[in-house]
């Protein structure tokens, strides 16, 4: 006899469980403690399986027989209606792991980490995804273009322009790691490409006028407001022309005075390859200064606090401005612009050399490894020739010759 609301409100626990029947597999269960739960009992293949629609009175009666409908229904049209809630239940705990947030920390971990990007590299990374909170949480496979343009806009409310940006390609690369790994099926980052402002092109600051090269030199010798590695590290930074990072890593093991050589492992290098810096004499003589300091091993610029670390990223920086130099001004990254924009105007060296001697990379993998060898003559004699110019200018001399050059077109 079908059940009636009446009846079910009526029914009381007797110390052990029993089911009352109502039709077509829906019963109700009494426990022992007077819970009343409402199941289904089918059978597919043959065999007898049951599945729960909830507690009474929270599902009601007609919910029940609406729930037991459908459930014949899908049995009818082939489907298990108990194998279908196991996979949904599944899917749902799967895709409460898999959040954007997990899945970043594992392409992390698997693509940067594992195929041993710079460390910089890692940590930007890293920070990037600190930026992504709004979506951080949420499951990947859910997240919709508009929910990630929303985080992005936040950004780019706050004028983090450029963050907004290389916030969507991060995240379009973590959607597409998830696709590839069956974890999401599309990447909505990848519909927002053109939706963000452009960031306007800012480039580092660097001093071009030789008088202003020579300004900047003689205020780096003077400086004493700092430690006196930091003030080393001022010195050498124009010579070397490497990235600010490049130099303030560097471990005294990469380098041979003796042979006047700086080898840059490929790990430490923004395009992945190893680097050799031939050192002029002024070089080799301020890295035997530094040499009192924190040699022979471990960093040649370590952190004031640890010498297990190196120097901060802003150190060099900071410097410039207690030396009375604005952002706009000079920049410790700016210096590889003097050096590329003075060598080039010099019309003594090979265009290829100069961007060699800067680790610029080439389009062109043979040609590449071709120049990597052929010109390392000329860029021991140019970096001498730079180390010298840079004392001239420094000295105040041979600005007039330069400027001179300029006007007439030369050395171009």
């Amino acid at each position: 006899m079908a059940l009636n609301d009446a009846a079910i409100r009526a029914l009381k626990p007797t110390g052990k469980v029993f089911l009352l029947a109502d039709a077509d597999g829906l019963s109700i269960e009494v426990a022992a403690s007077g819970a009343k739960l409402w199941r289904f009992r089918y059978r597919v293949g043959g065999r007898e399986r049951k599945i729960s629609f909830g507690r009474y009175p929270e599902v009601s009666l007609k919910e029940a027989r609406q729930k037991r409908d459908e459930a014949r229904a899908a049995i009818r049209d082939g489907s298990d209606p108990g194998a279908e809630r196991k996979k949904a239940k599944l899917l749902a705990e799967l895709s409460a792991e898999n959040t954007f947030a997990a899945i970043a920390d594992e392409y992390i971990t698997t693509k940067l980490v594992g195929e041993n990007k710079a460390a910089i590299t890692i940590d930007k990374a890293r920070w990037l995804v600190t930026h992504l909170a709004p979506i951080a949480s949420l499951p990947i496979v859910e997240i919709k273009p508009q929910e990630l343009y929303a985080a992005l806009r936040r950004l780019e409310g706050a004028g983090k322009h450029e963050t907004a940006r290389r916030c969507r390609s991060f995240a379009s690369r973590v959607f597409r790691y998830a696709v590839v790994t069956g974890r999401a099926e599309a990447d909505p980052a990848a519909m927002l490409s053109g939706a963000l402002i452009t960031p306007k092109v800012k480039h580092h600051a660097a001093p071009i006028d030789p008088a202003k090269v020579g300004d900047v030199l003689r205020a780096i010798d003077a400086y004493t407001t700092g430690a006196p590695i930091t003030r080393l590290a001022l010195q050498i930074a124009p010579h070397v022309m490497t990235r600010p990072g490049e130099l303030r890593q560097a471990l005294w093991e990469e380098f041979d005075l003796d042979a006047a050589i700086w080898r840059i492992p490929a790990g430490r290098m923004k395009a992945r390859r190893p680097h050799a810096i031939p050192l002029s004499r002024q070089v080799v003589a301020y890295l035997r200064e530094v040499q009192e300091f924190s040699g022979p091993t471990g960093y040649v610029f370590p952190a004031f606090h640890t010498t297990r670390k190196p120097m901060s990223e802003n150190t060099m920086n900071q410097a410039f401005r207690r030396m009375g130099f604005t952002g706009d001004e000079v920049t410790s990254h700016g210096l590889r612009t003097t050096a590329s924009t003075l060598l080039n105007e010099s019309g003594k060296w090979h265009p290829d050399a100069i961007e060699r001697a800067l680790a610029h990379g080439d389009s062109d993998a043979v040609r590449g490894i071709y120049n990597r060898g052929h010109y390392l003559d000329e860029r021991t004699a140019m970096m001498q020739w730079w180390s010298d110019h840079l004392d001239q200018l420094r000295a105040g001399a041979e600005i007039v010759k330069l400027a001179d050059r300029r006007i007439r077109g030369e050395g171009r």
